[in-house]
């Protein structure tokens, strides 16, 4: 899957600065929430950044650069520090969700076993499908999508039903997504602090990584 995985040039004429981190897990066991994800989220919600942070001003612009509003749909990091205390879900979602606040860094799970083909990120053309949890894209909105349709909207606002991790998820692809002035850095670092945690969760998951950007 890794190899397969693209983002489209549309993306990066409006981002030049966007570059992803992709890691993908193969081989965990979810479960729900407990002590030890409960202190992940107990330390990110008391390192997280003000709302007022340039890293969350930077996805504010994103989102205005393809027609977004952003004070309406917010960016995922955005609207996860506005959750204080930060919500369980559980051990892997707690696991990236926590690493998202520490870094002030978008990062989205998912299934791969729920996919139909390679991941993309994309500007919509407006035939696009999702489910209605999403609702269907706006042209020219940027998209994460697969060959059955929309798996997140509006970059990283909202993902769909259909690829959401769940307790009973084995397979997983984790979406860390980067812009200025985030450093390439901090982007790698972040990766390996997810790789950790799922270490943790689960000794004899296999997982490998790449960036794009």
């Amino acid at each position: 899957m890794l190899n397969d995985i693209h983002v489209d040039e549309a993306v990066r004429a409006l981002r030049p600065d966007f570059a992803v981190l992709l890691v993908e897990a193969v081989g965990f066991v979810n479960g729900p929430s407990d002590d030890r994800s409960r202190k992940w989220l107990a330390e990110a919600s008391a390192q997280a950044a003000p709302l007022d942070h340039e890293k969350i001003e930077a996805w504010r612009e994103a989102y205005r650069a393809f027609g977004a509003k952003p004070q309406r749909t917010r960016p995922s990091v955005d609207a996860l520090i506005r959750r204080m205390p930060l919500p369980e879900i559980n051990l892997v979602v707690d696991a990236y969700n926590s690493i998202s606040v520490r870094h002030t860094l978008p990062i989205g799970g998912e299934d791969l076993r729920r996919y139909e083909g390679p991941a993309r990120l994309v500007r919509a053309t407006g035939d696009e499908k999702a489910d209605e949890v999403l609702g269907d894209p706006a042209p020219g909105e940027v998209v994460w999508r697969d060959d059955a349709g929309v798996t997140c909207r509006r970059w990283n606002w909202r993902q769909g039903v259909r690829t959401r991790i769940t307790e009973d998820t084995v397979d997983a692809i984790f979406i860390l997504e980067r812009l200025a002035p985030m450093t390439m850095e901090e982007l790698a670092t972040a990766g390996a602090e997810l790789v950790t945690l799922l270490q943790v969760i689960s000794p004899e998951v296999r997982t490998s990584t790449r960036t794009i950007g």
